[in-house]
């Protein structure tokens, strides 16, 4: 039982299934499915159709040059780095790196931090400006503002400490 590739897809074309072309100059094209027989007629490029392998391939998505898996072939197998992959693996690290003192730094997090402080300082202020819009009617006074606007500042406070 002979397996054949489709030579628009790669994909693999079992004995009995497809369609075969065969050119002028005797060139065999073998085709797993019709869908792959139309996009050949049509003369599209296979790089460019999103669900061949080639377009995989070309665009980085195939996983075929990962050196992961080159690792995890020799995991218990004491190995002599040549120089190439020894610098691959330099580079895979130095990236694992990267990521994990990102990720220790929580850039955005602490980047949204300052905003966020800066919209409680502008709500702060606007609730001391307008104060007069929440003032109870029967309230005494200066008093009573300041100790409403501090009330609100503690329950930021709270709520920054639960988060």
């Amino acid at each position: 039982m002979r397996l054949e590739k489709c030579y628009f897809c790669s994909s693999t074309v079992y004995p009995g299934h497809g369609i075969q072309f065969v050119r002028n100059d005797c060139k065999i094209f073998r085709f797993c499915r019709s869908k792959c027989h139309r996009a050949f007629k049509k003369k599209r490029n296979p790089r460019k159709a999103k669900w061949t392998k080639a377009f995989r391939k070309a665009a980085g998505k195939e996983l075929t040059v990962d050196p992961s898996f080159e690792f995890e072939k020799r995991r218990n197998v004491p190995i002599k780095y040549d120089r190439e992959l020894w610098q691959t693996s330099l580079k895979a690290m130095k990236r694992i790196e990267e990521i994990r003192i990102k990720r220790q730094n929580q850039y955005i997090l602490n980047r949204l931090k300052k905003g966020k402080e800066l919209r409680k300082e502008a709500d702060v202020k606007e609730v001391e400006k307008n104060i007069h819009l929440i003032r109870a009617p029967g309230a005494k006074g200066k008093q009573l503002e300041r100790k409403m606007v501090q009330v609100i500042k503690e329950e930021d406070v709270d709520m920054d400490e639960e988060v």
